[in-house]
């Protein structure tokens, strides 16, 4: 091997390790299929392996959330199920009863190094209400200070929308940004990206990805394992998500857990591609679904996306959905390309009368109340900029 080649090599190993090893906070995503045995089940040795990982760390002045998915499978067995629930109701019962016997286990294994654990379900809800995050937020915040590991999942008791075993992966990168995380770790059943199939001879390994570039003629897919639909899309989303706003990623096996920790170069490391974005914006951007839509017409468009102006009443020609104040709202071009997502000022029954007209007009008739912005510009974020 040539000189500058080794030693490129072990720049790219230093910067590594330094961007772990430097990491006071870190997020760490583990998916049903690293928890559970071959029949589906919990595996207990899983949970301490995985805790006696964590609380290495911690002992040494690290801060530690770790996002857990796993309810579901767990709650499997007790319930006499086999395979997965294929409706609701049943995958919500099984979330239930395996929540609480899955905290069970990871309180034990904590409390082995004095360590106490708190549990955190979030619900869709709770990412795409300012007031919610932000009680999160603080939540979070505070059982960080008093010591306490947060074990954060998805709250699928009451979710209303399909639930899909172990796919927390899009959660632990907002969490991430949420707790101002200086490292994302994806623990799952496979030890980091490939540029085909892991099982396919001459697949290889992806050591680094350090921009979209990195990704292109990779193939990723799949629905993982039985009691898992997080694969490989959703953990190359996340890091995604986690880069964007600046957070590095470090994706590999819940098997090679202490090395990935330690800062040792296993699995994949997904470099940050951007400067940390105030944590509303990128909440707004990845966390919600528009409610509704508003079409602009080309100025409006242009204010918007090249002037990053707020969005006047008079820029809009068009009203969708059923939506109050408060709201994500997509905005769309006249070709109905959503170009950005943002929190409506009014709702969806007050904006037809208000289109097309100056916000000195609408004040001048209806009130003061009417001058303000459709959509602030502080409360509007890009989409595919």
């Amino acid at each position: 091997m040539a000189p500058d080649q080794n030693r490129t090599e072990r720049e790219s190993v230093d910067q590594h390790r330094a961007m772990v090893t430097g990491a006071t906070r870190v997020v760490v995503k583990i998916g049903s299929s690293s928890l559970t045995s071959p029949g589906g089940g919990l595996d207990p040795a899983c949970v301490t392996a995985l805790v006696d990982a964590l609380a290495t760390r911690i002992d040494a002045g690290v801060s530690i959330v770790l996002v857990s998915s796993g309810a579901i499978a767990t709650g499997i067995g007790p319930l006499g199920i086999t395979g997965r629930p294929r409706d609701l109701a049943t995958a919500q019962a099984a979330a239930s009863v395996g929540q609480g016997i899955l905290l069970g286990h990871y309180s034990a294994a904590f409390s082995r190094y004095e360590r106490t654990v708190g549990q955190i379900l979030l619900t869709a809800e709770d990412v795409t209400r300012r007031s919610h995050y932000r009680n999160a937020q603080r939540t979070l915040y505070r059982l960080l200070e008093l010591g306490v590991v947060p074990i954060v999942n998805e709250n699928d008791t009451v979710a209303t929308d399909e639930i899909r075993f172990g796919d927390n992966d899009r959660l632990a990168a907002l969490v991430a940004h949420l707790v101002q995380a200086d490292l994302l770790v994806l623990l799952s059943d496979v030890d980091g990206l490939y540029d085909g199939p892991p099982d396919r001879e001459g697949s290889q390994l992806i050591a680094e990805v350090r921009g979209a570039a990195d990704l292109e003629g990779v193939v990723v897919g799949g629905t993982g394992s039985s009691v898992g639909l997080g694969g490989m899309v959703t953990k190359v989303e996340a890091a995604r998500i986690a880069t964007s706003a600046g957070i590095p990623v470090v994706l590999t096996s819940a098997a090679r857990a202490v090395e990935a920790l330690a800062g040792e170069p296993v699995g994949t490391l997904f470099h940050p591609t951007a400067e940390r974005m105030g944590t509303r914006l990128l909440w707004l951007a990845h966390a919600t679904a528009g409610r509704g839509s508003l079409t602009l017409d080309p100025g409006a468009v242009h204010a918007v996306v090249q002037r990053r102006l707020s969005l006047l009443a008079a820029g809009i020609t068009a009203v969708e959905g059923a939506f109050v104040a408060g709201d994500p709202v997509d905005l769309l071009d006249e070709n109905g390309n959503a170009v950005a997502r943002g929190l409506v000022n009014f709702d969806a029954t007050e904006l037809p009368g208000l289109l097309g007209r100056s916000t000195h007009d609408l004040a001048r008739e209806l009130g003061p109340a009417y001058e303000r912005e459709v959509v602030h510009r502080d409360d509007l974020v890009l989409l595919g900029h």
